[in-house]
C-alpha cells in the first residue's frame, strides 16, 4: 500500500501545482512502495502529470541499448569483441580496434559528436548522422580500452550496429524485442520531426523566472544515445524485466552489472549503467539530461529496490531525490 505522506515528499513540492512537474516510483521487492506524480506535462494545454506520462528518458536510454546488444549476442547474432569497424562502410583504420565491448563501455576513444557539428547547422542530427560526423576524424581522445570518456557517439553507434545486424530500424527493435516482451506498451523512441509520442511530456527551462518550452534540440533525434520515452508505469516493468530472464538469461544480466572500466570518480561502469555503492551495498545508476528533461533511476543490485525519477524541466535535480528514496527504503 503507499502511504498519503512520506518523508520524500518535502523533495517534491517545487514540482507541485501549474509547473513543469515530476513523476517519482520507489519499488521493493517489485513492489509499488511510494509513487508521486505532480505538476504538468503541458502547461500550454493545463494537462498534469500522471503516473502513465512519458518522458524523454535522455542517457536512461543508453540501458535500453545496452539491453539490445545483449539480446542480440545472447542469440549468438554478434559478440561483443567484434570490431565495429565490421559494420560499416569506409569506417577510419583505427575502428578496427574499436570492438562492440569499448562502445558499451564508453572506452572506444571516439570523438564527441557534438564538438563536430557545425554552428549553422539548423535540422536535428539522427545516428547516421552521427555516423557520417565521425567517421571523417582521424583522431580519438585515448587508444581502444585506456580509458573511460563518457560518450554518446558510441551509443549512437550501437544503435546503427543493431539497426544491421537485425536488419531493421532501431525503434522497430526496441518495440518489437525490448518493449512488447517486458510489457512497457506505451514507451517509445522520438524518431525526429513528425514523430508521435502517446501521452508525452514536454520539456521546459526557466528564463527570467519564467517556464519556456525547450523541448527539442539539434541532438533530439539522435536515437541510441537517449532518445527513448517512457513513463513510471512502463518503468516499473523494465524493472521487473531486468530481475529476470524476461529479455537477458541471467549469465547476461550479470555482465551488465559487471564493473568493467573505473571511471574518473572512482566509480565503475557497466554496460549502460553506472556502478557503485550506498551504505556498503552495489548500486547501479544512471542520469539523464537533455533540454527541458532530467532523469535518474537507481537499483540496488543485491535486494529489490529501485527508485526512478522523471522530471521536464531543466533545472530538476534527480538523482538526489532518487538517492533519497532508496535510503529511506533501508
Amino acid at each position: 500500500m503507499i502511504p498519503d505522506t512520506h518523508p520524500a515528499d518535502n523533495l517534491l513540492r517545487p514540482f507541485d501545482g501549474n509547473v513543469p512537474g515530476i513523476s517519482v516510483l520507489l519499488l521493493v521487492d517489485g513492489n509499488a512502495v511510494y509513487a508521486r506524480s505532480l505538476g504538468m506535462a503541458d502547461l500550454e494545454r493545463s494537462a498534469a502529470v500522471t503516473i502513465a506520462t512519458n518522458f524523454r528518458l535522455a542517457s536512461l536510454t543508453k540501458q535500453f541499448t545496452a539491453v539490445a546488444i545483449l539480446r542480440l549476442a545472447a542469440h549468438g547474432a554478434l559478440t561483443l569483441d567484434m570490431p565495429i569497424a565490421s559494420f560499416f562502410e569506409r569506417p577510419p583504420a583505427f575502428w578496427r580496434q574499436i570492438s562492440i565491448h569499448h562502445l558499451l563501455t564508453h572506452t572506444s576513444g571516439l570523438v564527441d559528436y557534438e564538438e563536430l557539428i557545425e554552428p549553422d547547422v539548423a535540422t536535428q542530427l539522427c545516428d547516421r548522422d552521427v555516423l557520417d560526423l565521425v567517421q571523417r576524424v582521424e583522431r580519438s581522445y585515448a587508444a581502444p580500452g585506456a580509458a573511460f570518456r563518457y560518450s554518446n557517439t558510441g551509443y549512437c553507434l550501437l544503435a546503427l550496429i543493431i539497426e544491421r545486424v537485425a536488419a531493421q530500424p532501431f525503434a522497430a527493435f526496441l518495440q518489437e524485442q525490448v518493449f512488447t516482451p517486458a510489457g512497457m506498451h506505451f514507451s517509445a523512441v522520438y524518431q525526429g520531426e513528425g514523430s508521435v509520442i502517446p501521452r508525452r511530456a514536454w520539456g521546459y527551462s526557466l528564463h527570467d523566472g519564467v517556464f519556456v518550452r525547450t523541448d527539442q534540440n539539434q541532438t533530439s533525434a539522435t536515437q541510441g544515445d537517449g532518445g527513448v520515452y517512457s513513463s513510471i508505469i512502463d518503468l516499473e516493468r523494465w524493472d521487473a524485466a531486468l530481475a529476470s530472464d524476461t529479455l537477458l538469461p541471467e549469465t547476461w544480466r550479470t555482465a551488465m552489472f559487471t564493473p568493467h572500466v573505473a571511471t574518473p570518480s572512482g566509480d565503475h561502469y557497466g554496460y549502460g549503467w553506472f556502478l557503485t555503492n550506498i551504505r556498503s551495498e552495489r548500486a547501479a545508476c544512471h542520469t539523464g539530461e537533455t533540454i527541458g528533461f532530467r532523469t535518474a533511476m537507481v537499483r540496488l543490485l543485491d535486494r529489490r529496490c529501485t527508485a526512478i525519477v522523471l522530471a521536464n524541466r531543466s533545472e530538476a535535480e534527480p538523482l538526489p531525490i532518487a538517492w533519497a528514496l532508496v535510503e529511506a527504503a533501508q
